[in-house]
């Protein structure tokens, strides 16, 4: 019996008040055609109503009506649980899944990508669910908004629990009735093969959470194959555990890529066809980062500012010195940016990423270099709440699972928000200052803990435009100050708390200022 259907066939399976899980990340590997044809059937039968619907990574709704903005319909989705809720360009209009939230149409949750791919591997094993300390003193901590993003989400799912003398977040298994996932190829059997993506991502603990629970697994893919032919050390995923195959054609690679065989490692591009950021204040921070660095390490990067560092190692002839690890699961290459972020050019491996994250909970890697949105007395940062879109969060991804335990962390962002910033002279000049703080009393949303930073011996960093700063246990203390900027104007004055000022404050190196690259040489491990 063939597995072939048609997206519009696959709409039909799903029932009234079905639990779905989504393999998705932020414009990477998102099932999109299947998604479109529940939203349709919805518009036009009013059915499938009040789904529940899981989406480890991200939502997928990264550009236009993507992603789960297919089925950000008030009476079909009921309940979402999510790694992150990532916005398009700032020009376009926010995705239709922030409108439900901000009008409570939607119980939404922002689960950390390492814990929802969690869940979904205890609920495969029939186990009861997850015992985790990633998340603690943080949002994702009951005692704070314990994953809930809006008032609608009223129904607990996590709570602390006492194991073996300490204290742990609990997270119960969720079983899918549906997981929809996507590959490149399917052989009739079901079979599926990923040779044109840029991740595995979590499709095989998706898919095992469905089945051995009883429910059934669609699979997108671009095109079906005869059997015996797809080598089985490249098989993801099994036919066995695929119910239904969908074919896509056009399935894009990316967000707005159709096809790129070096993402999908295929081709290794020549390391001159990868573009340098201009010169420019984010250019200035970016290789400020990229100071902190040391010979041999494997180090995360996130979304932002930090993301241009790998273009800063290649500048200065240092490329390989460093192994880049993202949540997607690249492992080495030279990680892409923009709409393509979150998959590596040149990577020399390509882990699934629930395995990934296992790596980044247990902090085995050396750094982790991220973005924030506001910094607190006690060094905790938010990143993961958008104030200027009251009540809406883009969500953690897989930030706090990073941050739990990592040896090293590097934060980046400007000092404040809206400022007016260039470099004139080999010196910073604030052409205009901010109107928005983002070194504050107290954050809003709690992404990074810094009271277990310091309980736990972490070493972080805070690089602005202005200063640098170290988080010790009396708070935050600025260690570092650009040239062109003014301690007491340009940094004390616009903090909304005291800082500490190191005794033996240094200056910025100057090259950092100037065009021309700044001799970077990354020593050895000294971590």
């Amino acid at each position: 019996m063939t597995k072939l259907i048609t997206a519009t066939e696959a709409a039909n399976l799903i029932p009234d008040g079905a639990i779905v899980s989504v393999s998705s990340s932020s414009g990477l590997g998102c099932p999109d055609a299947v998604l479109a044809a529940i939203g349709a059937r919805f518009e036009a039968e009013g059915h499938p109503r009040d789904l529940t619907t899981l989406h480890p990574i991200a939502a997928g709704d990264m550009w236009g009506i993507k992603g789960i903005d297919h089925l950000a319909k008030p009476g079909l989705l009921k309940k979402t649980l999510c790694g992150s809720y990532p916005s398009g360009p700032s020009s376009a209009e926010p995705p239709q899944i922030w409108r439900m939230i901000g009008e409570n149409k939607v119980a939404a949750y922002n689960v950390p990508s390492g814990i929802l791919f969690d869940m979904h591997r205890e609920a495969a094993a029939k186990r009861p669910g997850v015992l985790t300390k990633v998340g603690l003193d943080t949002f994702v901590d009951p005692r704070q908004q314990g994953c809930a993003m809006n008032a609608a989400a009223s129904d607990p799912i996590v709570r602390i629990e006492q194991f073996d003398g300490e204290e742990w977040l609990y997270f119960p298994a969720i079983a899918p009735q549906i997981s929809i996932i996507r590959a490149t190829s399917a052989d009739e059997r079901g079979n599926l093969t990923y040779e044109h993506e840029g991740a595995y991502l979590g499709a095989l603990e998706q898919a095992m959470a469905a089945r051995t629970n009883g429910g059934i697994v669609v699979a997108q893919v671009k095109r079906v194959v005869e059997n015996g032919t797809l080598k089985p050390h490249d098989v993801r995923v099994p036919g066995v555990l695929v119910d239904h195959i969908v074919v896509d054609p056009d399935q894009l690679q990316t967000t707005q890529t159709p096809y790129d065989p070096a993402i999908s490692g295929e081709i290794f591009r020549p390391l001159s066809t990868f573009r340098t950021p201009a010169f420019d204040i984010q250019k200035v921070i970016a290789r400020r980062i990229a100071m902190e660095l040391a010979n041999g390490w494997a180090v995360n990067i996130g979304f932002g500012i930090s993301a241009n560092v790998p273009r800063i190692l290649l500048e200065e002839g240092q490329h390989g010195k460093v192994t880049w690890v993202i949540e997607q699961g690249a492992v080495g290459g030279v990680p892409l940016l923009d709409f393509k972020f979150g998959c590596a050019s040149n990577a020399e491996a390509i882990m699934p990423s629930p395995h990934q994250f296992t790596y980044f909970q247990a902090g085995g890697f050396d750094a982790s270099l991220l973005s924030f949105l506001q910094i607190d007395r006690n060094g905790s940062v938010n990143v993961s709440k958008l104030s200027v879109r009251p009540h809406v969060t883009a969500g953690c991804g897989g930030f706090v699972d990073i941050t739990a335990r990592a040896k090293k962390i590097v934060f980046s962002g400007f000092f404040n928000a809206g400022a007016r910033l260039s470099v004139v002279d080999g010196a910073v000049r604030i052409d205009k200052e901010g109107k928005v703080k983002k070194v504050v009393g107290e954050v809003e949303h709690v992404s990074f803990s810094g009271r277990r930073a310091v309980a736990q011996g972490q070493d972080i960093t805070y690089v602005t435009e202005r200063c640098a700063m170290k988080l010790t246990p009396d708070g935050l203390l600025v260690t570092e100050i650009a040239p062109g900027i003014d301690l007491e104007r340009d940094v004390l004055a616009q903090a909304e708390i005291p800082l500490a000022v190191a005794k033996d404050l240094k200056m910025t190196p100057a090259a950092l200022y100037h065009e021309a690259p700044i001799g970077l040489e990354l020593g050895g491990d000294h971590g």
